[in-house]
C-alpha cells in the first residue's frame, strides 16, 4: 500500500501535520511513513548524536503507538533517514509511491525553516508528489469545506483544477475558483479559463463557486479572498525551468506558503495527477 510521508521534528506544528495525515490516509486508504531526518552536527560528539538518535526513536515509536489507533485500515510506521532534509524526504516519497508529503510548521522554529525561504523551494522541487504545508494552530478537526483555486491567464493555471476536484471529492468540499484579473484586456481570456474550470468541476460532480477580482498583488488578493470565505485550503502550482526541468516555488507561491494561516497544497505543473490516481 502506498504511503503518505510526514516529516517531523517533534514540534507542535509537525504533530498537527501528522493528525491531518491520519485523516487523509483514512479517507484515501493508504499508509503513513513518519520521518525524522538525522543530520550530523559538527558541534556534537558521536555520543551526543547517538543520544539524540535514541531519543528520536523513542519519540517516533510513541507517536506511532498513539496514532495507529486512529488508523482505520492502513499502518503507521516510522523511519530515521540521513542527509539533506528535502532530498532525503523526496527519496522516501519516490520509493513509497507517495500521493502526498505533509509538513507542519511551528512559528519561527522547527520545520518552519524548511517551509519558508530557500528550503521551501528545495522540498517542493525535489518532491515527486504534491506537498501540503500547514501551520501550528490549524484546526484539522474542522471539516475541509472550502478549497480556493486561483486562476490567471496562464497555460498552467487551470491544471490545478483536477487535483482540487479530487480533494473536494475526498473531503466533500466546495471548490472556489478565483479568477485573477491583471489587465482589463485579458478579461475575456480569463473568463474563458474560469468557465473551462467550472465545466470540469460540473462534469465531475463537484460543487463550486467563482469570483473574478482585479489584483495588483497576487498573494494579497488570494489570501484576502481565502479569509473572506473562511477557506480551509489553497492550491497553488510551482514553476518549472524548461531548460533544466527543475521545479521551484516562484515569488507569489513563496509568499502564500509563508503567510497563509491555512494549509497550502503545492503541485508541480508537469505532474497534475490527482491524489486518488496515485493511491
Amino acid at each position: 500500500m502506498k504511503s503518505i510521508i510526514v516529516g517531523t521534528d517533534f514540534s507542535e506544528g509537525s504533530y498537527v501535520a501528522l493528525e491531518l495525515a491520519v485523516d487523509v490516509a483514512n479517507r484515501i486508504g493508504c499508509d503513513i511513513t513518519l520521518i525524522w531526518v538525522k543530520r550530523e552536527k559538527l558541534l556534537f560528539t558521536g555520543d551526543q548524536v547517538d543520544m539524540m538518535t535514541n531519543l528520536a526513536k523513542d519519540k517516533l515509536q510513541a507517536l506511532c503507538n498513539k496514532y495507529q489507533k486512529a488508523m482505520t485500515g492502513g499502518k503507521l510506521e516510522w523511519r530515521i533517514i540521513h542527509g539533506r532534509v528535502s532530498s532525503a524526504i523526496a527519496e522516501v516519497a519516490r520509493k513509497e509511491l507517495s500521493p502526498m508529503i505533509i509538513i507542519g510548521t511551528n512559528g519561527a522554529s522547527g520545520f518552519e525553516k524548511f517551509v519558508i525561504g530557500s528550503q521551501a523551494s528545495r522540498i517542493v522541487q525535489d518532491s515527486p508528489c504534491p506537498v501540503l504545508t500547514m501551520r501550528q494552530g490549524y484546526d484539522f478537526h474542522k471539516r475541509l469545506e472550502r478549497i480556493v483555486v486561483p486562476i490567471r491567464v496562464n497555460p498552467n493555471s487551470r491544471e490545478k483544477v483536477p487535483p482540487a476536484a479530487t480533494m473536494a471529492r475526498i473531503f466533500g468540499s466546495d471548490v472556489h475558483i478565483l479568477g485573477l484579473l491583471d489587465m482589463k484586456e485579458e478579461e475575456s481570456a480569463l473568463r474563458t479559463y474560469v468557465q473551462q474550470s467550472i465545466d470540469y468541476l460540473e462534469r465531475n460532480g463537484v460543487t463550486y463557486h467563482f469570483d473574478i477580482r482585479p489584483y495588483s498583488n497576487y498573494s494579497d488578493t488570494v489570501l484576502s479572498y481565502a479569509d473572506d470565505i473562511k477557506a480551509d485550503l489553497v492550491i497553488i502550482n510551482t514553476e518549472q525551468d524548461r531548460i533544466i526541468s527543475q521545479f521551484f516555488l516562484g515569488t507569489n507561491a513563496q509568499q502564500i506558503v509563508h503567510r497563509s494561516q491555512i494549509p497550502v497544497l503545492c503541485i508541480h505543473p508537469a505532474d497534475y495527477i490527482s491524489v486518488a490516481a496515485k493511491v
